[in-house]
């Protein structure tokens, strides 16, 4: 008698672990799988719904389109970093230096960098983001490159970031950081990563090694006690 074998079907998306999961979450989880491993375009909220393993109608309850997906993802890419910003630019220039705050917010970027799910990162260049419907996320992302071009100044002033202005400071500080989306692409960053990233910020703006060496050690301080 002939046997056959079952056939092998698309394996399903495991929903996270972690009993707590919202379907929100879970839709955003597999939105960020599906949007890194086929691109935007292709991807589509019925694709979404059934990695989640809902109905597709389901789904709209919680997102009425792709596009608001996407947004809330790469927001979530860029909110967590602008919110400890305010909160360490609070503390400048009574409680911490200029020099010390640069270092904790860009480590704290590339933390934030390093966890968002599936690299979203890697989704900033495409030129669907480029459209209206992703202008928040662009304003957050403004936001953040206008607090580094602030900070930078006032960490190098003396230094070599005298010579440009905080706008062009903004820039380079924030494709610096931003490098950690490429290092995911290979491998997963590290605490050393973290740590070369934010005191090349500093050493971009003039800072010597001694300079960057006490920053590094204040910003330590204060990312503890803002924990």
């Amino acid at each position: 008698m002939k046997t056959t074998r079952p056939r092998q079907g698309r394996p399903r998306h495991t929903p996270p672990s972690d009993p707590n999961t919202s379907a929100r979450e879970q839709i955003l989880d597999a939105a960020g799988a599906l949007f890194v491993e086929h691109g935007i375009a292709a991807t589509s909220t019925r694709m979404i719904a059934e990695r989640v393993g809902m109905r597709q109608a389901s789904l709209y309850y919680h997102f009425t389109t792709k596009d608001e997906i996407l947004a809330e993802l790469l927001a979530t890419s860029v909110r967590p970093s602008l919110e400890m910003v305010e909160r360490i630019q609070a503390w400048v220039p009574e409680r911490a230096s200029a020099a010390a705050a640069l270092y904790a917010v860009a480590a704290t970027d590339v933390r934030t960098l390093s966890r968002t799910p599936y690299n979203i990162g890697t989704l900033y260049l495409l030129p669907e983001v480029s459209a209206e419907r992703f202008d928040v996320f662009r304003s957050y992302r403004g936001q953040l490159q206008e607090s580094y071009g602030a900070l930078g100044a006032l960490a190098g002033a003396g230094n070599v970031a005298r010579d440009l202005p905080s706008e062009r400071i903004g820039e380079l500080l924030i494709q610096l950081v931003e490098v950690v989306i490429q290092i995911r692409r290979s491998r997963e960053p590290e605490a050393a990563d973290t740590d070369a990233i934010a005191s090349s910020c500093l050493r971009l703006c003039g800072l010597g090694e001694s300079a960057v060496a006490a920053a590094r050690d204040e910003a330590r301080v204060l990312l503890s006690r803002l924990a």
